[in-house]
């Protein structure tokens, strides 16, 4: 006998979800689970709809799981002290973006390119210390344009963190897809960021299928006649052993992204002079994480981190030097549970 899925309108979701787990579910809280792909959304114009095995999947783990276990700790200070404290191979993913150079002035001081790696390095240190082996470090870095031309003090960095141990396995390029126009004399406006992974081993913890994307309209007129050649695998012809075998994509409705990861560069925080998107760390913990791991942001701003570490049941820990967004932070965080009931 064949079980038909229970479909529930938003309304009905919050009153099953109400009486499911005993607390208050609001029609916006089950907005919240679908805006965040918590649970998948049926449905279009209006009509929306959600699974009901879904939304009791979901409240049965998270009261298991992240109710109980998952720790979220937020710490006042400076991160090349706090991070002392951090016991030594005890973070699966560090993400995080620090102040770029002569920027943030108003908020951290600024830090002038000429000092950013003397800066910098004392805090990689500890970051390297507090990874854990099969770990990644994640770190956001742009530099900037001097007197006409880019500084090369990330350049800098990256030579001088492979000197104390670091492995720089790969560079996200992070485009921002929704960048507005600019005109300048000599150059085009910035549409992207750095994303550059740091490792201590070169074998790390890496779940590539949870950040699949869909293959894509290609698919629909390239496999559909397929030369001989596109049947067996074709080697490259510059030598470099690399090859395709187009035929394997039959039939496939999902494929691996590129190292370019187009996000919009709007975020739900207004209160933090360089927010990054709930979708940059949540792309990153999927990719190198898994539930009960821990994240740590030792330069945590407004949290965004954090928020999206405790919606994905990771445990996560921030430090932030200014105690206003140590506050923000802390109410993020608080307002995340409250947005699931």
């Amino acid at each position: 006998m064949t079980i038909t899925p229970k479909l529930l309108t938003i309304k009905q979701a919050s009153e099953w979800a109400t009486n499911y787990i005993g607390k208050n579910v609001t029609t916006s809280n089950i907005a919240y689970l679908i805006q965040y792909g918590l649970v998948r959304k049926i449905g279009e114009n209006g009509n929306t709809q959600v699974l009901q095995e879904e939304l009791e999947e979901y409240y049965d783990r998270y009261f298991t799981t992240n109710e109980s276990k998952i720790k979220t700790e937020i710490i006042l200070g400076d991160c090349k002290d706090e991070l002392k404290n951090i016991a030594d191979n005890s973070v699966d993913l560090i993400v995080t973006s620090p102040p770029y150079a002569d920027q943030r002035k108003k908020t951290y001081g600024g830090i002038t390119p000429e000092r950013y790696v003397e800066w910098f390095l004392p805090i990689s240190k500890e970051l390297l210390r507090v990874l854990k082996p099969a770990g990644t470090f994640i770190l956001n870095i742009k530099e900037k344009v001097v007197d006409g031309e880019r500084s090369t003090y990330v350049m800098e960095l990256i030579l001088e963190m492979r000197q104390q141990g670091w492995l720089w396995t790969e560079e996200f390029i992070w485009h921002k897809k929704n960048c507005y126009p600019g005109k300048w004399a000599n150059r085009f406006r910035d549409a992207w960021e750095r994303l550059l992974q740091f490792n201590k081993s070169r074998k790390f913890n890496m779940y590539q299928d949870a950040v699949k994307i869909p293959i894509g309209d290609w698919a629909n007129g390239r496999l559909k006649n397929l030369s001989e050649t596109d049947k067996i695998r074709d080697n490259a012809k510059n030598g470099s052993g690399f090859g395709k075998n187009i035929s394997n994509w039959i039939g496939k409705e999902t494929v691996y992204p590129t190292n370019v990861v187009h996000l919009s560069t709007e975020c739900n925080n207004k209160n933090h002079s360089a927010a990054f998107p709930d979708s940059l760390p949540e792309w990153f913990i999927k990719l190198f994480t898994q539930e009960n791991d821990t994240v740590l942001d030792p330069f945590a701003g407004s949290g965004t981190t954090l928020k999206v570490a405790k919606r994905m049941y990771r445990n996560s820990v921030g430090i932030e030097i200014l105690p206003e967004y140590v506050e923000l932070i802390k109410a993020i965080t608080k307002e995340e549970q409250l947005n699931i009931f």
